[in-house]
């Protein structure tokens, strides 16, 4: 049955970043596939709301659990959590990330320009998208380890096989609003090379990885920055926040069996040109 194949009944999954716009509808996908979902973040109080807003609407068990991704204790807590409470662990989502977004801009935006960029920000970035990646794939994939087979989905972004185009977002009179800044295309494009890397590694162990990257989403931003995005999309405009449900279940389930090491592309074809 093809129903079948997308099903993730009786799984386990966590969820990083789970408070975050595109981290909810993970947790959601995952729910209402069939899994009971983890909800993790640093924002303890939405993960709980979350999780049982999940359990009323698709009966599943989900918990919401404090996670900070960048540090060992942290994850071993949550690790210690998942093993007393589920007892195993099918699937983790490594959503969590530092975006600088031209929705949450404020001030002047030199200080994002490369000249200006700041090593405490670099750092900090990097210690959430890409070291955070590779410490939960490490604590978190020893429950795959022992079963002999897991599914780990790294959400990476298409600024991680192309570069950021600086024009979208300078205004009709000319002023620029933004700066995309270096360090979220070069973590991006680092987390893409550790899935190959990892799904290279663990491949003997039956346990998948792949990357996801979405495109941009509509979410607030001023019309002028939706107009230029849009106008670089072959289907001309930005993405629904829902749009990646359907690869996120498809990358999830055994519909996907044959799959790893590859990196799926949602991105309205923003990177064709």
């Amino acid at each position: 049955m093809i129903s079948e194949l997308f099903s993730l009944k009786d799984r386990v999954a966590v969820v990083t970043g789970a408070a975050g716009l595109l981290g909810r509808m993970h947790c959601e996908a995952l729910a209402g596939a069939g899994a009971d979902v983890i909800v993790t973040d640093l924002k303890e109080d939405e993960c709980d709301k979350l999780a049982s807003e999940l359990s009323s609407k698709f009966g599943r068990r989900c918990s919401g659990k404090f996670c900070d991704v960048t540090s060992v204790d942290s994850l071993g807590s949550l690790k210690h959590f998942i093993e007393n409470s589920y007892g195993r662990l099918d699937i983790l989502v490594n959503n969590a990330a530092l975006n600088d977004s031209v929705e949450n801009s404020s001030g002047s935006p030199e200080h994002l320009r490369f000249e200006n960029y700041p090593y405490e920000l670099w750092m900090r970035s990097l210690n959430v998208n890409l070291t955070g990646v590779f410490l939960c794939s490490q604590i978190l994939g020893q429950f795959m380890l022992k079963n002999k087979k897991g599914n780990i989905i790294n959400i990476a972004s298409t600024y991680g096989i192309v570069a950021p185009d600086q024009s979208i977002y300078l205004k009709p009179d000319g002023e620029r609003k933004f700066y995309k800044s270096p360090v979220y295309p070069v973590s991006k494009a680092a987390v893409i090379m550790f899935t190959k890397y990892l799904a290279s590694y663990w491949g003997k162990e039956n346990i998948r990885v792949n990357s996801l990257s979405p495109g941009g989403v509509e979410n607030f931003q001023e019309d002028f920055f939706i107009k230029n995005y849009s106008m670089k999309t072959p289907l001309g405009r930005m993405s629904y926040p829902n749009e990646y449900i359907g690869a996120l279940i498809f990358l999830a389930s055994d519909a996907s069996s044959y799959m790893t090491g590859a990196n799926l592309v949602i991105d309205g074809g923003w990177s064709i040109w």
